[in-house]
């Protein structure tokens, strides 16, 4: 079991639970859809999984640690070896080429593997814009720079927040087929959030948060 979500709470100061004792088991190499209600707590739940912020009860589990004993610069340490993230804003450093957005977040895990990065390049269609700058690409071309990105380092888990909710539908499911390829291809487990039933319904399982709770 990579990941395992028990019971975990989650409540922002001065407002209501946004998590209320949320359960769910993600498998080395899995691919899982989390869809809800905006508001429902998915973002939420997913950042807490990537270790990007604490919870107030329960445990989350990642890769044999439980996150709850970690401090800040033992859950950043653990977020640089076994996690990476692509959210729907791209995140893609303005003033990097895109051979140098690719080898960027590899080059910080210690994991650098020229030979990968050039299979991923090539697989994302990206072989011929290699030295240009984020400003210089289309959306669906940014979108699968960060994929690359997040997939050089060849983590364990890939967390990925709504990752084609700025592209059109034809993109969209462009963009899709090429990050289930390469998550397939490489071993590693996706968590997916979503808004879209169709999206949802090509990963290997689906769960459903509705206020706050697995429905």
């Amino acid at each position: 079991m990579l990941l395992t979500i028990d019971h975990v709470q989650k409540t922002y100061p001065g407002a209501r639970p946004v998590l209320q004792g949320v359960s769910l088991t993600l498998d080395a190499g899995q691919t899982l859809a989390l869809t809800g209600e905006s508001g429902s707590g998915k973002s939420t739940l997913l950042h807490l999984a990537g270790a990007l912020d604490g919870f107030d009860a329960g445990e989350i589990t990642l890769a044999g640690t439980p996150l709850s004993r970690l401090d800040d610069s033992a859950r950043a340490a653990l977020r640089r070896k076994r996690v990476a993230l692509v959210f729907q804003q791209f995140n893609l450093i303005p003033s990097l080429t895109v051979a140098q957005n690719l080898a960027f977040h590899a080059r910080l895990a210690g994991r650098l593997d020229p030979d990968w990065i050039g299979e991923l390049t090539e697989r994302l269609g990206l072989a011929d814009l290699t030295a240009r700058y984020p400003e210089q690409l289309s959306g669906g071309q940014q979108q699968r720079v960060a994929i690359g990105r997040a997939l050089a380092a060849r983590p364990a888990l890939l967390l990925a927040d709504e990752p084609t909710g700025n592209l059109d539908e034809t993109a969209s499911n462009a963009v899709m087929d090429l990050m289930l390829e390469l998550v397939r291809a490489s071993g590693t487990a996706l968590f997916l959030v979503t808004h879209s039933d169709r999206i949802a319904a090509r990963l290997d399982a689906r769960a459903h948060l509705s206020h706050g709770r697995i429905a």
